[in-house]
């Protein structure tokens, strides 16, 4: 199965929500990366029927179902918010669409169906309670279990675990890819954290200000961002880009700072250039052969769980180091960090990627 999207796009109250949007999702999982207000949540409406797009083509197996509404599609969609019917069981709500559209399903079948899908989503024993019964988890586990058992051609979740605290949104994140490798069923999961989309895995699209950047399999986009746009939005944080110089088999950061070419680089000619690096990639302890000293003073230390981010600055490159332990240090404290230069990726003068890393990013 195959949705085609063809030069997409939404024009509401004379502003663009939408622009130019090309390209295709199979059955299977599906990932939507892009910060908030990037086009996501319009291209779901646009794909579940909701909203009928200003310019392009919708077409499904290659049947054109642009115009088509909601209630014509086989469509499925999941919320950030808890959406369930507060009066109804889990049960029930479980059921609601299947007594829906006149539909003459026996209620053995039924109930085959919703036990079925509240065992993948291990809310069984929560059956017979309302949903103001249930914890955050257990009621969007409802909400995707109502959303799955319709077994609609295409399933949409516009960012579902983003109301859930961080241990249940982990939880959730691991069931749900093995859910969807399960399923033949085309599935567009919005998001905008690079970390879920990598779990994820499947196909990527990454949107930003309405309009599609690149598109591939998840893995092959993170590790060969087309521009240093999708390397900024597919990196948490986002990725360092530092303007360098390319001469003389070494790249120039500052009037004190080069380093030799890495293998991945040295076929570019000599002129500038921008440098990605992820922060991860910056490290307290030297990285070796590869490992590039910088001496930097600390602009500002946060601390996240077991990681702190070191923002740094060496003169006129400020940067970012994601760090793993917990870490204090004084503003304008000095650094020494080693710069992974085997995990650098380099960009031209139009941001495009002309060079990375051999073995992933």
């Amino acid at each position: 199965m195959k949705l085609d999207l063809e030069n997409l796009g939404k024009m509401m109250e004379g502003e663009m929500h939408l622009a130019e949007i090309t390209c295709a999702f199979s059955s299977g999982l599906n990932v939507l990366l892009g910060p908030t207000g990037a086009g996501k949540t319009s291209l779901l409406r646009l794909l579940a029927g909701l909203d009928r797009p200003t310019t392009g083509k919708i077409a499904l197996d290659g049947k054109d179902v642009t115009a088509l509404g909601v209630k014509k599609r086989s469509v499925a969609m999941v919320y950030q918010q808890f959406v369930n019917y507060p009066s109804l069981t889990v049960y029930e709500n479980i059921a609601s669409p299947l007594r829906q559209g006149g539909g003459r399903l026996a209620a053995s079948e039924i109930d085959n169906r919703v036990r079925e899908a509240a065992k993948l989503l291990h809310i069984e024993p929560f059956l017979q309670r309302l949903p103001n019964e249930l914890s955050g988890g257990q009621q969007q586990r409802t909400a995707i279990a109502r959303a799955i058992v319709k077994g609609a051609d295409l399933l949409l979740l516009d960012e579902p675990l983003v109301n859930l605290d961080y241990k249940l949104r982990e939880e959730l994140r691991v069931e749900l890819r093995s859910l969807f490798a399960r399923r033949d069923t085309i599935v567009v999961y919005a998001t905008t954290e690079p970390s879920e989309a990598l779990l994820l895995g499947g196909h990527c699209v990454v949107l930003d200000k309405g309009r599609a950047l690149q598109s591939g399999p998840t893995l092959q986009v993170f590790h060969h961002p087309a521009t240093t746009r999708v390397g900024e939005l597919f990196s948490d944080p986002p990725m360092n880009l530092l303007d360098a110089t390319i001469e003389q088999g070494q790249v120039r950061l500052t009037a004190d700072l080069a380093f030799a070419l890495p293998a991945h680089m040295r076929d570019l000619q000599p002129g500038r250039y921008r440098i990605g690096v992820r922060p991860n990639h910056v490290s307290l302890q030297t990285a070796g052969a590869d490992g590039v000293a910088i001496d930097a003073n600390v602009d500002l230390a946060e601390i996240s769980g077991s990681e702190t981010y070191l923002h740094l600055r060496h003169q006129q490159l400020t940067f970012i180091a994601q760090v793993k332990g917990v870490h204090s240090f004084a503003l304008g404290a000095p650094a020494r960090v080693w710069l992974d230069r085997a995990r650098i990726f380099a960009f031209d003068a139009e941001n495009r990627l002309v060079g990375a890393p051999a073995v992933g990013g």
